[in-house]
């Protein structure tokens, strides 16, 4: 018979949140390329008597095989290659200032500073800034063979193995990543539907958020490829006009929620056939079995459904009508110059960029005083943990904490039981594979799955054996202190900067939103981005409230009292869009008056919540003529207020 713990024993919910590992589909393509690209250099450097440049070059894949996530081909270069760039560029600095005391301090330093102000452009430059450090220390702490070239030769080389296997079917599967993308967004879509209607909200809302993501995902990679074609391309052009023409789609399902009346099941059916035809490149006519629309949801719904039919079985597409819903991207250049204006005048990027640069120098400066050995590893650490666009620092800290123990306790069987040679081959073939299977799971899956793979390697240098594990350990923690000491402690930032400012600008967001919808003059083409970027930021915000929510009181006992006013802002803008789907399918527009009144309440909560650090009383005093297609707005609205209070 089970028992419940008593009240004293329970974990805390922050606690629980952060050892819950998340469900997520292992890529079996990244787990084959992991293996080879890390055992393959161990085999060819024993095979040639350098087993010190096998694991050089096996280090190297490392980085890649971390940075191996994107599926768009033309994704994965800049993922791998751009990374490996800037990592071999650190290596080659760090291996400069070796041996040189405080001046290697000083440059380390240096290299942190930049490296953190460059790591918040974006993904590709968080990976960048990442491996310039890391290699960077690597490369102050570790003596690596002469001459200064061969080291960061061989590091890259590793990388760049990674990235060629990555690209070995790109000839016969091009685009297929991208179809793939397109057609899971219709499948969510179709899901969507499934649920609209009935009493099944949180599934409902839960599919909501996935045809988001979905919907992320998809332009990012369209996008992505596109950004040096300029729209000439035949196949991305096509795939991004059926991904635009789902937004009718997914704009009709909140309309059909709140209608009350599930749909029938004919409906998803369709949309999984076009599906289909979207992920094989299926052109030809496909037979919609649709019933007959009998009111203004039904006509929304079937008409975006046709809509979307025609879109997919129309073989030619004009590039110059095509609108990409978030504004088609500006030149390389352009936006290069754009991203170093940015990092330069941004506040955030040197708030970040000094918060790393002080936890280095304090390691850097730590370990030239007092002998530790290994000591590059307590930087390896903090270059990990304080990494805030990962996660929050402080789950970070905890997780490499607890990840490096369960890597230890498989690191000491393997460096006690495989002698030196070529049994490190298949043991690598093993435990590499690992990294990207663990890595979705969560941090401290990925800690554990890495840190033996680093304690083979670090042996096959300098083969210490098991006298690696205490000082790994010893480290780590070390590390992990620095990080929530000097990079999270010191620095509070206020609730109301981090979190409170992001959800009133949504809000702000979401008015401006209500105003464009019902506006005189309709763009839909512009309501339609407006809709996109909206949700997205609130992807955004959603996803820093969960961060929020595994850290200690008082910061996760914040996020748990605001939450319920994110998921709320969220049904605002779904209400809105419903009402604008009726309204484009013969509903009486509403008046002038009534958007302006629902415009003025969500500025006012808009301010309210930019004020605030914790929820205050909010006046919901909203009505307005019976009958009228706002009224589930209004109703939005003022359980939104109603939220901003104290419970």
């Amino acid at each position: 018979m089970s028992r419940e713990f008593p009240i004293g024993l329970t974990p805390p919910d922050w606690l629980v949140r952060n050892l819950r590992p998340q469900q997520a589909p292992v890529n079996k393509a990244a787990v084959a390329r992991a293996a080879v690209a890390m055992a393959l250099p161990l085999a060819i450097g024993l095979a040639t008597g350098y087993p010190a440049y096998g694991a050089l070059a096996s280090m190297g894949a490392l980085s890649g095989v971390i940075g191996d996530t994107a599926d768009a081909y033309r994704l994965r270069i800049l993922n791998i290659a751009v990374p490996q760039l800037f990592g071999a560029v650190g290596v080659t600095l760090g291996t400069l200032v070796y041996g040189h005391g405080w001046y290697a301090v000083v440059a380390v330093t240096g290299v942190a500073l930049l490296s953190g102000m460059i790591s918040t452009i974006g993904a590709v430059a968080s990976v960048s800034g990442l491996l310039l450090l890391l290699n960077c220390v690597v490369g102050a702490g570790l003596p690596l063979p002469r001459p200064w070239w061969l080291a960061p030769a061989l590091m890259t080389g590793g990388g760049l193995l990674v990235l060629l296997l990555a690209l070995l079917a790109w000839p016969v599967r091009s685009g297929v990543p991208e179809r793939t993308a397109v057609a899971a967004t219709y499948r969510t879509a179709a899901t969507l539907l499934a649920v609209a209607g009935t009493d099944r909200t949180e599934e409902y809302d839960d599919a909501r958020r996935a045809v988001t993501q979905s919907l992320n995902q998809s332009y990012d990679l369209i996008l992505g490829r596109r950004a040096r074609q300029h729209g000439r391309s035949v196949e991305p052009t096509r795939l991004l006009a059926q991904l635009n023409a789902i937004t009718p789609v997914v704009e009709a399902a909140p309309a059909a929620h709140l209608a009350g009346r599930p749909l029938p099941q004919r409906i998803p059916e369709a949309l999984h056939h076009l599906a289909q035809a979207v992920e094989t490149g299926y052109t030809g006519p496909i037979a919609l079995d649709l019933p007959v629309p009998v009111t203004e949801t039904a006509r929304a719904v079937d008409h975006a459904l046709r809509h979307t039919a025609e879109v997919v079985t129309t073989p030619d597409v004009d590039p110059r009508g095509i609108d990409d819903r978030l504004g088609r991207p500006a030149a390389l250049g352009i936006r290069t110059a754009r991203a170093a204006r940015n990092v330069v005048l941004s506040a955030n990027s040197w708030r970040y960029g000094l918060r790393l640069a002080v936890c280095i120098g304090i390691a850097q400066a730590l370990v030239s005083l007092i002998p530790v050995p290994r000591s590059y590893w307590v930087a390896l650490t903090i270059t990990f943990v304080l990494k805030p666009d990962f996660g929050s620092v402080f789950s970070r800290a905890l997780l490499r904490a607890l990840g490096t123990v369960a890597g230890l306790v498989i690191a000491a069987v393997v460096l006690a039981e495989v002698p030196l040679g070529w049994w490190d081959v298949p043991v690598m073939l093993v435990l590499a594979p690992l990294i990207p299977a663990l890595t979705p799971r969560g941090y401290g899956y990925q800690t554990a799955a890495i840190t033996p793979v680093i304690l083979l390697l670090s042996h096959i240098l300098n083969h210490q054996g098991t006298a690696l594990l205490l000082p790994r350990l010893a480290d780590s923690l070390l590390g992990c202190a620095i990080a929530l000491t000097a990079g999270y402690l010191l620095w509070p930032e206020s609730w109301r900067t981090r979190v409170g400012d992001h959800l009133a600008d949504a809000v702000a967001d979401t008015a401006t939103y209500v105003e464009t919808a019902f506006a005189p003059a309709d763009d839909p083409a512009a309501r339609a981005r407006m809709r996109r970027r909206l949700y997205r930021d609130l992807s955004v915000i959603r996803t820093e409230f969960q961060r929020a929510l595994t850290e200690p009181p008082p910061t996760g006992r914040r996020a748990a009292a605001w939450w319920p006013l994110v998921v709320a802002v969220e049904r605002i803008v779904d209400a809105t869009t419903a009402a604008r789907v009726r309204v484009g399918h013969g509903a009486q527009p509403p008046s002038t008056a009534e958007v302006a009144q629902i415009s003025l309440q969500l500025r006012e909560l808009s301010e309210g919540v930019r004020d605030a650090e914790t929820l205050t009383p909010v006046r919901t005093d909203l009505a307005g003529p019976a009958g009228s297609v706002l009224e589930p707005l209004r109703q939005e609205v003022a359980a939104a207020r109603s939220l901003a209070s104290p419970h």
